[in-house]
């Protein structure tokens, strides 16, 4: 009977594994053509004859400035962007084992906001490991416990919101109008050095994913199990605090606090490659590119001559997609 239970086991392993990497490939293709589209779209519009001239070096000089200069940079950004959030939220979700715990939600973005508020876009960084470093002890009692984490990072981030409020109000006018635009989340100001320095920083996370998600898994069995399988359980989780704050953080940084897409990816992403509650960062990095890209693109090009905030959108194309797979 044990035989028979872990052959079926594994067939089922199997078939989900199939699944996932069936999926995933679609979902590539999908933000691959999302991406060619977006290059095609607005006051300049182009064919994909003259952006594979681009490509080959044969395009002229008008053409290459509007597909290397103008919209390169924010279509590369919303892709990478999208990628991050959704890696973040993956990481905390399963490190909760609660499908609200994201960074968004438990205040992560809310302290990355408060180091830009307090510096103008040097401090992000070090506003959201701060956060984490002051959530991380706070929920700390002979170990972190998910449930914990979510109550305690959702006291510090209304605590946090507050901060951000008064000093809105105290600020100067010029101060105060650069932080609400920012603190709308846009893509718009994105330009090649803030691609290039967020991109170091993700490239970085990326190298970290396939241990965390090795970790992860391992992780989500317990963490008494995950102790008796030889992982350092508390030291694991604190790196993977990290991961996922290094990934929020840099997005915040950019572009300032895109809300949902951590959220919703990882659980949308869940559902298409049938993974269940099992985490999956690969899946839910290509949604959260795919939400992104789709939102910005919706969000420059829906209202004709209007040019809307990147995350009053995906609030909306998250929210229907969450609400469509829930």
């Amino acid at each position: 009977m044990n035989g028979v239970f872990v052959l079926r086991a594994g067939t089922l392993s199997l078939k989900v594994t199939r699944r996932a990497v069936a999926v995933c490939g679609v979902l590539a293709l999908a933000l691959v053509a999302l991406a060619l589209w977006a290059f095609t779209l607005g006051s300049y519009p182009l064919t994909l004859g003259e952006l594979a001239a681009v490509a080959s070096g044969t395009a002229g000089t008008g053409v290459r400035t509007v597909v290397l200069e103008w919209r390169a940079p924010r279509i590369v950004a919303a892709v990478l962007f999208g990628a991050a959030l959704a890696v973040g939220g993956a990481v905390f979700q399963a490190l909760t084992r609660n499908p609200l715990g994201s960074p968004d939600v438990i205040g992560f973005t809310t302290g990355s906001y408060t180091g830009v508020v307090l510096t103008l876009l040097a401090g992000a960084l070090a506003g959201g490991l701060l956060t984490a470093l002051t959530v991380y002890l706070l929920a700390f009692r002979r170990g972190v416990r998910g449930f914990r984490l979510i109550i305690v990072g959702i006291a510090v981030g209304a605590l946090l919101s507050s901060v951000n409020t008064w000093f809105s109000v105290k600020a100067d006018v010029d101060t105060a109008l650069r932080a609400a635009v920012w603190g709308a989340g846009c893509l718009s100001a994105i330009g090649r050095p803030a691609v290039l320095m967020a991109s170091a920083l993700l490239a970085a996370v990326a190298l970290a994913a396939p241990v965390a998600q090795h970790r992860l898994r391992r992780l989500e069995l317990g963490d008494e199990t995950a102790t008796t399988m030889g992982v350092p359980v508390e030291r694991t989780k604190l790196l993977l605090v990290v991961v996922g704050v290094a990934a929020t953080a840099a997005v915040t940084a950019a572009a300032g606090p895109i809300a949902f897409v951590a959220l919703a990816a990882p659980q949308i992403a869940r559902r298409l490659t049938g993974r269940g509650t099992s985490v999956d960062l690969a899946g839910s990095a290509l949604v959260g590119a795919l939400l992104l890209l789709g939102a910005d693109i919706a969000a420059q090009h829906a209202v004709p001559g209007v040019v809307l905030p990147t995350g009053a959108v995906t609030v909306c194309v998250g929210g229907e997609a969450f609400l469509l797979t829930a």
